[in-house]
């Protein structure tokens, strides 16, 4: 934007140098435009929609579309509609000291208009930004009509103005969003009467106020999210409501590992430790990952609310920190995770997922162990095959009796000396990536006694918080 623009305090000032305040569908829609010209990403941090959700988006924001977005939690639909307001313009003029940031050329509410007739060119102006321009509200039961549109002020009654003057009226969020992006969370949550005010503003823009009935054109792109199941005849929305949303865009889980792996590093959130490397093995991230794709598939855990990438996210956190403990305690200075470590995401799982059959026999504890299971068994077979020489050669060092421990808490130079015994092991990790520090030496060692246990080529027994893996 010009910086002259905002040394400009009048509407006489704006006249003289021609601005044109444009309506928002058609700011939105420059902006889109000429992001596209330079080749610059619509919404920036979101990874996996590029051919599905994000062209979506594109052609709504040019048609200058209300738009809903339907899908369950933790696709990135928040994150989606708050990057919406980068495409209005940073600053626009406004009457100053106006609720509803009013259009100086053509104000809406009385007082602005009043000024105006009295003012001329004189009417001043103030520049407000984006962030003042867009609004959001979590639709729950208890949100009101005078919460979103506005009430009458009784103060301002009671100084002398009549029920039926609109400088009366006390507005809500919805108004005082005007000339910007209104969205809702979750909307089928709003009750009825506040969804019939909704629809009524958005197509009418007329609503109603302790019975008296107001004008109110507002110029506004409305946004929603909500979850497919609700967003029904038979869910909580009502089909006018539904009806004026002009498209609406589902969004969905990653498609790929590597998706969710990016979003994962992306997001995950852990401060390094001064002295210590992290380092995390791609098989562990991939496994991290799985994990979370295998709850998806899951008819064990109920659909409907869906698996969240923030079960990949905090899963992948609590791992890291179970290592960086161990790194800590053990004097290391790198920070590896594990699959001994592995024990650390049941916390971080269990409040993520809903069971669809809960009872005595049913315990989360278990259905994470078998996906922890489905998940190894699915990451070890993208790296090995069973009639690998190098695994028979392991395969056959414990068919001669001889065992291995493995532990949460154990260093990674305990690891070394079995890597150096068992024949063909140092072979088999070097088959999986460039692992030379200890700790990553012993990420993958556990790895692929795991994967053979799990192939029933090993058995494995549990002292404590020691397993040792034995023919």
């Amino acid at each position: 934007m010009d910086q002259t623009l905002l040394n400009l305090h009048t509407l006489g000032e704006l006249k003289r140098v021609g601005y044109k305040v444009k309506p928002v569908r058609q700011e939105m829609r420059d902006n889109l435009l000429d992001r596209l010209r330079r080749r610059e990403k619509v919404i920036p941090g979101v990874v996996g929609y590029e051919e599905t959700v994000l062209p979506e988006i594109e052609n709504g924001v040019l048609a200058g579309h209300h738009m809903v977005f339907l899908g369950e939690r933790g696709q990135a639909k928040s994150r989606i509609i708050r990057s919406l307001a980068l495409l209005l313009d940073e600053d626009v003029p406004a009457v100053k000291g106006c609720e509803v940031n009013d259009n100086p050329y053509e104000p809406i509410c009385q007082r602005c208009k009043r000024m105006l007739a009295e003012k001329g060119d004189e009417l001043e102006i103030a520049w407000i930004g984006r962030e003042h321009r867009y609004a959001e509200k979590l639709a729950t039961p208890d949100v009101s009509v005078a919460d979103l549109i506005g009430e009458i002020d009784p103060i301002k009654v009671a100084e002398g103005r009549y029920l039926a003057d609109e400088e009366t009226i006390h507005y809500g969020l919805i108004p005082r969003t005007n000339r910007g992006i209104f969205a809702i969370n979750e909307l089928p949550d709003l009750t009825e009467k506040v969804q019939v005010g909704l629809f009524n503003l958005m197509e009418e823009k007329d609503v109603q106020i302790k019975g008296y009935k107001i004008r109110l054109p507002i110029d506004m792109i409305f946004v929603a999210s909500a979850n497919p199941e609700d967003y029904t005849s038979r869910g909580r929305i009502i089909t006018p409501l539904k009806d004026r949303f002009d498209i609406q865009i589902r969004t969905h889980y990653p498609k790929t590992r590597e998706h969710e792996i990016a979003i994962m590093e992306q997001e995950a959130s852990y401060p390094a430790s001064a002295g210590m490397a992290l380092r995390v093995p791609q098989f562990m991230k991939e496994l991290v990952a799985q994990i979370t794709f295998e709850a998806r598939a899951s008819n064990e855990i109920n659909q409907t609310s869906g698996v969240s990438v923030r079960v990949t996210i905090n899963n992948f956190e609590s791992v890291v920190s179970n290592a960086e403990k161990r790194a800590v305690i053990c004097g290391e200075n790198e920070i590896v995770p594990r699959l001994s470590d592995l024990h650390s995401l049941y916390a971080s799982t269990a409040g993520k997922i809903e069971l669809e059959y809960v009872g005595e026999d049913k315990k989360e504890e278990d259905l994470i162990e078998r996906l922890i299971n489905r998940a190894v068994l699915k990451i070890f077979d993208v790296y090995f095959k069973l009639d690998d020489a190098n695994l028979k050669h392991v395969i056959g060092y414990f068919e001669q009796g001889w065992g291995v421990e493995v532990s949460d808490t154990a260093p990674a130079s305990e690891y070394m000396e079995p890597i150096r015994e068992i024949p063909a092991l140092r072979e088999a990790i070097d088959s999986i990536g460039p692992l030379e520090t200890p700790g990553l030496m012993a990420a993958a060692s556990e790895f692929i006694f795991e994967g053979l246990h799990l192939h029933q080529k090993l058995n494995k027994d549990r002292e404590g918080g020691r397993f040792s893996y034995h023919a």
